[in-house]
């Protein structure tokens, strides 16, 4: 058994050592005690812009960032990290206003680097995709660099999200639920790549694969799991014609939504009565929600070949099993369809991520053939998380999603033979 290799070094890294406890009271009044903050951000902002000027000269005239010019704009991406952190719950303790000292949610950075010239250049150009992404994100206060409004880059996306749930089940449990944590840190971390892109920190360029963290999170098992065994190429003329495409499976889905509905309506009383959900059932609905995430990985240039209309398991590269019918407590059987709000709020946000990671994958196919590995590999969480989603407003499973981007689980992961893309969480490699 193979086991994954470490991932190329990234010279912006995210480090979370959070212990997911919160003081109820700071969660109270979060956003009065963030508020000197975000005066002061405002400020730092405005300073780091006149430096990242001067860096920007300097990458042009030298190729190279000077130590005391990169150090400066360190300690304000930093600085945004934490304030991220701390005014979406991703982080508990309040943090310092000097971005030096450590913080539960924190990176680290390389040493200044040799540049290219022409890529200083363009720099403002070529950070749009990502900002882009990290917009959908919501995680960075970075984000507000330019005009030093950074508050507002927090109350949108992924994040905000998270922020908003995440400060009702603080007050409640008097924790983070791991899943957002993750998914919060994960936002802030991406958003610091951006912010250190755009002002000359680094030449390299943001990764959005969702498991770049420090230790390496791991997501615990779920009864619907995803496997994905696709490569990154994409055939340009496939990619071209993706939206006729995807078409005919519209008005299948479309079709086979109604029969769906009355199988979830007889379902959901079965389970009242019997406290499970029938197998004939699951299986029927299974089918349609897995040829639905068959579809989403086509349409939005995850996975690459044409899917099927069945939604078999094992049919398709980017594939999901879910677990047979279990005994479900009928009082949350009951009131699933509130439970499931705060899934599908999030279920939200993640569709636009992954619209966002549609329109820069189909555009870098196109371009290249390929799509890139952190974009599919931000999908393919995205579609997860849609699809555990649905399990649970469907009454395949009594589990609630995970909301962690997070891909990798906590058994032994595989590599497939050309080693170029990961056995996602927990399933053992096909015959």
């Amino acid at each position: 058994m193979l086991s994954v290799p470490e991932p190329s070094r990234h010279p912006i890294r995210l480090v979370v050592t959070d212990e997911l406890r919160r003081s109820r009271l700071t969660v109270v009044f979060r956003l009065l005690l963030a508020l000197p903050h975000l005066v002061w951000v405002t400020l730092f902002g405005i300073a780091a812009s006149a430096v990242g000027f001067v860096a920007w000269l300097a990458v042009l005239i030298e190729g190279q960032v000077p130590t005391s010019i990169h150090d400066f704009l360190v300690r304000y991406v930093r600085y945004t990290t934490h304030v991220a952190a701390y005014v979406v719950l991703a982080a508990g303790p309040y943090p310092g206003f000097g971005g030096t000292r450590a913080y539960p949610v924190d990176v680290e950075v390389d040493p200044p680097e040799r540049q290219r010239r022409l890529g200083g250049l363009v720099r403002l150009v070529l950070v749009v995709p990502a900002s882009l992404l990290a917009w959908s994100l919501g995680g960075s206060a970075g984000l507000g660099l330019w005009s030093g409004v950074a508050a507002l880059a927090l109350f949108g996306g992924l994040t905000g999200t998270i922020a908003f749930l995440g400060w009702f089940a603080c007050l409640a449990r008097g924790r983070m639920p791991r899943g957002m944590r993750d998914a919060a840190a994960y936002g802030c971390g991406y958003a610091a790549q951006v912010t250190a892109y755009a002002l000359l920190v680094t030449g390299r360029y943001p990764d959005s694969t969702p498991d770049r963290m420090a230790p390496r999170a791991e997501l615990p098992d779920h009864p619907v799991a995803v496997r994905v065994d696709d490569d990154l190429c994409r055939p340009r003329l496939l990619v071209l014609f993706r939206f006729p495409l995807v078409i005919p499976h519209l008005f299948w889905l479309t079709l086979w939504a109604a029969p769906a509905a009355i199988a979830l309506v007889c379902a959901w009383l079965a389970a009242l009565v019997l406290g499970r959900v029938p197998r004939f059932l699951h299986r029927f609905l299974a089918a349609f929600l897995r040829a639905t995430a068959h579809l989403s990985a086509f349409a939005y240039v995850v996975g690459r070949p044409f899917p099927g209309f069945v939604g078999r398991e094992g049919s398709y590269p980017l594939d999901f099993t879910i677990a047979p019918p279990e005994p479900q407590r009928r009082l949350g059987v009951l009131v699933r369809p509130v439970l499931a709000i705060p899934a599908l709020l999030l279920n939200q946000a993640y569709g636009w991520i992954l619209l966002v990671v549609a329109v820069l994958g189909w555009v870098a196919a196109l371009v290249t053939g390929r799509m890139p590995a952190g974009l599919r590999d931000l999908g393919v969480a995205s579609i997860r998380y849609q699809t555990q989603a649905g399990a649970y407003l469907f009454l395949l499973t009594p589990r609630y999603p995970d909301s962690s981007p997070v891909l990798l689980g906590r058994r032994q992961v595989e590599l497939a033979p050309d080693g170029e893309h990961p056995w996602y969480p927990g399933l053992e490699p096909a015959a």
